[in-house]
């Protein structure tokens, strides 16, 4: 038997490598779904900044639009 090249040994390795990490996340995804506990999505508007958030961030708010969001 020849040597095996270095960058060959590498390669290999690396297959390895994502070869446990795909199985890891299948294994994950199998938990996930036998546990009946649904994936963590965020709900649409759970991204939106609030009124208070942008005037944190030295947004001008006006109190107008502030007035017709609670009255909707």
């Amino acid at each position: 038997m020849g040597k095996r090249s270095k960058t060959g040994v590498l390669k290999r390795l690396r297959e390895v490598k994502k070869a446990e990490k795909a199985a890891h996340k299948r294994e994950e995804m199998r938990e996930r779904k036998e546990s009946g506990v649904d994936p963590e999505v965020a709900s649409p508007g759970s991204t939106l900044a609030t009124a208070e958030d942008l005037a944190g961030y030295g947004f001008p708010v006006d109190e107008e639009d502030e007035q017709e969001e609670e009255e909707a």
